[in-house]
């Protein structure tokens, strides 16, 4: 008896089924035509949301505007695969601002910057993410070894995340870019989409054959399904945690490297605000907070449907005072509609 991706129990036909063939068939399971209803639906109504907004303003169909979106989405997008790894097992992830704020500033420190100082170049890169990773590492030992609530965990991360970014940030001179060629990148185009968007999709799509194709994916889906039979049936349960708090701390360092970038400047709150986005179009999507439901693709498709909508709120002319009204009446709109057919398939975490 193995698990499937999905963390159920995946009953052989006969006892000569090898551990091989079970995988297999629990990989062909967990990427069923069914698996794909929920973002094909998401897909689908993106697409309305963005035909009614354009008879609304034809200015929001723009070729200037939907590249705006993309931009928009490009951090966000990073944040969700990290926190998305943290959700499918059931735990939380609060240490957002706090990471980004600690790898955007120490990024931003080692770049040409107003203040001067070390110049490494793309060796920064490789620091600034080590930062996010350590970060995401220490998270995954302290709730792994000594049993602590994620959201208890995180939120203490978060704190030391901002801390650091406190001290590097200092006193002194503002530490904004010198370089125009890294303060343009994210917007520049590649084969006329922004490069913001293309290093997000990129993430996103390993993300995606990270849960689908791999054994850590797959222990992650298991413990988040049903931890006690994951670690019955051998999952290295400890170990699979702390990779994945990894992971998504490296992903959050990525993001607040790209924030930096877009921003032109280094700010501890460079991540002000993105934990209330990436989560609740984590859920939205179809990523169940209780674990083993959903995926990063159903995530990502929740960011954009967010993005979409704050962008075409705007350009409508939406009053400020009645935007967040009318966002939260469209979106709880979009998730029933999307979400009614699959009902019996959803789980609330309680």
């Amino acid at each position: 008896m193995a698990l499937s991706a999905d963390g159920s129990r995946l009953r052989a036909r006969n006892d000569n089924t090898s551990p091989r063939q079970a995988r297999a068939s629990a990989t062909a399971q967990s990427f069923s035509l069914r698996d794909w209803m929920g973002p094909a639906s998401w897909l689908l109504t993106i697409a309305v949301i963005v035909i009614v907004f354009s008879l609304l303003n034809p200015r929001f169909a723009s070729v200037e505007n939907l590249r705006n979106v993309l931009v928009q989405a490009s951090v966000p997008l990073i944040i969700v695969v990290g926190t998305t790894l943290v959700i499918l097992m059931g735990s939380i992830d609060l240490s957002v601002q706090g990471v980004m704020g600690a790898a955007g500033m120490a990024w931003i420190l080692l770049v040409p910057n107003a203040r001067g100082g070390t110049d490494l170049g793309a060796w920064a890169w490789p620091v600034a993410l080590g930062v996010g990773l350590g970060l995401g590492l220490a998270t995954g030992l302290i709730y792994t070894r000594f049993r602590v609530p994620s959201f208890v965990v995180t939120l203490g991360t978060w704190n030391v995340g901002l801390g650091i970014a406190t001290m590097l940030y200092g006193d002194d001179l503002l530490p904004s870019l010198t370089s125009e060629a890294l303060s343009q990148w994210p917007t520049r185009l590649t084969l006329g989409l922004p490069n913001g968007f293309w290093l997000s999709a990129a993430v996103v799509a390993a993300g995606v054959l990270l849960i689908g194709f791999t054994h850590l994916g797959r222990g992650i889906l298991a413990i988040g399904n049903n931890e006690p039979m994951a670690v019955v049936n051998g999952i290295p349960v400890a170990r699979i945690k702390v990779a994945a708090f990894g992971l998504a701390g490296l992903l959050y360092g990525l993001a607040g490297v790209l924030a930096t970038m877009e921003l032109g400047s280094g700010s501890p709150g460079v991540g002000a605000g993105q934990l209330f986005t990436v989560i609740p179009a984590a859920v939205i999507g179809g990523t169940a907070l209780s674990g083993g439901q959903g995926g990063v693709l159903h995530s990502a498709l929740g960011v954009l449907l967010l993005i979409v909508l704050n962008n075409g709120l705007v350009l409508a002319g939406v009053s400020p005072d009645y935007q967040s009204g009318v966002f939260g009446a469209t979106l709880l709109l979009a998730i029933v509609v999307v979400a009614w057919p699959h009902r019996d398939r959803l789980r609330i975490a309680k």
